[in-house]
């Protein structure tokens, strides 16, 4: 009996047409990257498990796929690129005297030693970009106008892009009091919008009238950019105040863009992903439970490795983003088709020179000798 090798859970084999569709895509939404100045980077596949530690506040080491070198040293396939690309970037970029943004951009396969819940993949291919050395909103704003325009370049029509802000919920924090464990209680409850369990919550802390009315509300803070104008009401917290003015002033910058119609905001969207001290992102379209693209703003991750520099910027996962053009029936055109020459023994000389002539003029074709295929 012949032996099948099957590929491991969470992983699979992407051929045929549906390569040649993903491969057409990362072409596009590359060509929308250095439409915006961005240029490339790589970083290896595996680094030092110090690069994605709980300090830094990314994966959890339990869903790293974890192994080591020959001198003993913990090494982990890369699970998310951010970090990847601050350690790079702080070694060979970041200068004290920078007089512009670095713009990068990347594409790539990471991977989640995570259990397969509702057969979600274990490794996926990303693209994005991190801009650093711009603290402005200007920055903030350019990064969500160029997620637009990478999915409307996708070939999406149906598209909004959620747009929160961790420093609203951080600064409440600091005049809370709570401790560590409650802190993340709730900042669960908050992200999936458990109204109930968020009032419970806070019930139990015995916090102010105005921090238990706040957080009890945050899960319901989303929706239009009014939505800001109701937070602003909600606190005097100087620091929350001034996060919610940052939020007003990049939707200003977006409707320059010509853009904002795409934007929603949502003040109780929390990242699993702890070094985001700023803006964060979510793109939404129809066909998909989870989000195509996610992203924000990092101001303190580059310290980590021995510069600090404000910066920001998204992941697009491919498998998300195909997923829905399927289901949205929308088509990703091939660049070209390949033709096929057919030819026996005594006219192999002149099928070889006709497709090496179109293959010349930029065409694809197959050789094929007939009675060779059954």
């Amino acid at each position: 009996m012949e032996r099948v090798i099957h590929t491991p859970e969470g992983v699979r084999d992407i051929y045929g047409r549906e390569c040649a569709r993903k491969k057409v895509l990362l072409k596009k939404l590359h060509d929308v990257f250095v439409s915006y100045g961005y240029e490339d980077i790589e970083t290896p596949t595996f680094e030092y498990f110090d690069v994605f530690s709980r300090e830094i506040g990314t994966i959890p080491s339990k869903d790293l796929y974890k192994f080591f070198d020959r001198e003993g040293d913990t090494l982990v396939l890369r699970p998310d690129h951010t970090p990847s690309v601050a350690r790079a970037a702080s070694r060979y970029f970041v200068e004290e005297d920078m007089r512009q943004a670095i713009r990068l951009c990347y594409q790539g396969n990471t991977f989640l030693n995570s259990s397969s819940y509702q057969g979600r993949p274990k490794e996926v291919t990303e693209m994005g970009v991190e801009m650093m050395g711009d603290a402005s909103a200007d920055s903030d704003a350019e990064v969500l106008a160029m997620t637009i325009d990478l999915l409307r370049a996708a070939g999406l029509k149906d598209l909004q892009v959620s747009v929160g802000q961790v420093d609203f919920f951080k600064s409440l924090l600091e005049g809370a009091g709570m401790p560590e464990d409650v802190v993340e209680e709730l900042r669960g409850l908050i992200s999936i919008k458990n109204h109930f369990g968020v009032e419970e919550c806070v019930r139990r802390q015995g916090l102010s009238r105005e921090l238990t009315e706040v957080f009890s509300e945050m899960p319901h803070l989303f929706g239009s950019v009014e939505i800001l104008d109701k937070a602003k009401t909600m606190t005097k917290n100087v620091k929350a105040l001034a996060s919610i003015e940052r939020l007003e002033e990049i939707y200003r910058i977006l409707e320059m863009y010509g853009c904002s119609q795409y934007i929603t905001f949502d003040l109780g969207m929390l990242s699993k992903y702890r070094y985001y001290t700023g803006i964060i992102m979510q793109a939404f379209t129809y066909g998909t439970g989870q989000p195509i693209l996610k992203g924000g703003r990092y101001n303190h991750l580059l310290g980590h490795f021995g510069k600090e520099c404000p910066s920001i910027g998204f992941t697009l996962v491919m498998e998300h983003l195909m997923n829905a053009l399927d289901r949205q029936g929308i088509e990703v055109p091939l660049t070209q088709e390949t033709e096929v020459i057919f030819y026996d023994g005594e006219d192999r000389r002149q099928a070889i020179q006709r497709a090496s002539s179109m293959r010349r003029e930029g065409k694809n074709v197959v050789l094929q000798r007939r009675g060779m295929v059954p």
